[in-house]
């Protein structure tokens, strides 16, 4: 099996680390040619250290990690600080990274890269705000068609959202930047909330990393005691989604994953609903569909692989 080539974009964010450490674990289907930070769950001179921190975890120094977009499209930027922590990996003590932050950033990184690479070969994998996709799109239009695929971890319909009444966080920092990415004729794959909703960390899962007997099992098990706090008293749940991890898991394990292709678009003149994403589920309207929206998943597999895959360090 020829691996997979994937940009990582990404806010780390304790989920978007242990996303970041799956693909890492998975050479065999999966080759990161970059991950790029950019604004989001906290400001970029964090998310850019935290994603060199993960990669030092893995072993991997030799991923390069590029620094995108400070801040939104339009927007002043909304951070996630009360789910996070003031680092983004609040939770174990952290080291300071010693692998360099490359000098191109992180959006031309991604335009050269789709130009570089063969056409339809390259599949962004967005954990965050999509700021970095759409201002590449917006720099640079040729690119659309050479991208093979874009799987982000984004929006909600059934849970509605967990930043605002109406819409969930990575798409409400940026939304005019999601309504770009939406707007691209790019394939799209959503995991919403109402499927990374049902990966809880419950606590059975998390001795399970720390059961590993490996720095990073500790490390995980440890990032998840810490963000789950959060969604336990909001929800009122057994644990914690852990979010961003389904993106590479629908990449590596669509069969495990079950949606629908349909019309998504994303709410932005009303305050009320700005950043929501208004997805046609039961196909209403006469809208085209522009989007695999992913609404279920079976929990049990995704977390049995992805601890599995935590293993292998």
């Amino acid at each position: 099996m020829t691996p997979r080539k994937i940009i990582i974009d990404t806010d780390p964010g304790q989920d978007d680390a242990v996303a970041i450490l799956l693909a890492l674990a998975s050479p065999d289907e999966i080759e990161v040619l970059g991950i790029t930070a950019v604004a989001g769950n906290v400001p970029l001179p964090l998310t850019q250290k935290n994603a060199r921190i993960v990669c030092e975890l893995a072993g991997r120094p030799d991923i390069k990690v590029f620094a995108g977009c400070d801040a939104p499209l339009s927007h002043p930027l909304v951070t996630a600080e009360h789910v996070h922590g003031k680092t983004g990996l609040d939770g174990p003590p952290m080291t300071d990274p010693t692998m360099p932050l490359q000098d191109q950033n992180g959006v031309d990184f991604i335009v050269e890269t789709l130009r570089a690479e063969v056409s339809g070969t390259v599949t962004l994998c967005p954990l965050g705000p999509l700021t970095n996709i759409a201002t590449a799109l917006q720099r640079a239009p040729d690119i659309a068609e050479r991208v093979q695929e874009i799987i982000l971890m984004g929006g909600a319909y059934f849970e509605v959202g967990n930043i605002t009444p109406t819409a969930e966080f990575n798409i409400y920092v940026d939304p005019e930047a999601a309504d770009i990415v939406m707007k691209s004729g790019i394939k799209i794959t959503f995991l919403p909330l109402d499927v990374t909703h049902k990966a809880l960390t419950t606590q059975p899962r998390v001795d399970a990393f720390r059961a590993l007997g490996n720095t990073v099992g500790e490390m995980v098990a440890a990032w998840t005691g810490f963000f789950e706090r959060f969604d336990k008293e909001k929800y009122g749940s057994a644990g914690a989604p852990l979010h961003d991890p389904c993106v590479i898991a629908y990449l590596m394990w669509p069969e495990i994953f079950q949606g629908r292709h349909i019309n998504v678009e994303i709410a932005l003149s009303d305050p009320l609903t700005l950043g929501m994403t208004v997805a046609d589920w039961w196909r209403v309207t006469d809208r085209p569909a522009n989007a695999t929206f992913i609404r279920d998943m079976d929990d049990e597999a995704f977390y049995t692989r992805l601890t599995d895959r935590l293993a292998r360090f």
